[in-house]
């Protein structure tokens, strides 16, 4: 599965790992995911959100 917002699409970035002698190995960084349920139109799905968009009100939480 992806690791992706559902909402924004907020996905994986890629850089370097950087030791003190300067060697360079790949990394990355993966958005702070949480799955939940929220309403999507007028269905209520379970869908995978970046805690930025949680936080913004961009998805409406159902309890």
């Amino acid at each position: 599965m992806a690791r992706r917002c559902d909402i924004c699409g907020k996905g994986p970035a890629v850089g370097n790992r950087i030791s003190h002698a300067h060697n360079l190995t790949r990394r990355r960084w993966l958005p702070n995911l949480v799955s939940l349920r929220a309403r999507v139109g007028r269905a209520t799905k379970r869908i995978r959100v970046c805690t930025s968009c949680l936080k913004a009100g961009k998805v409406t939480k159902v309890v």
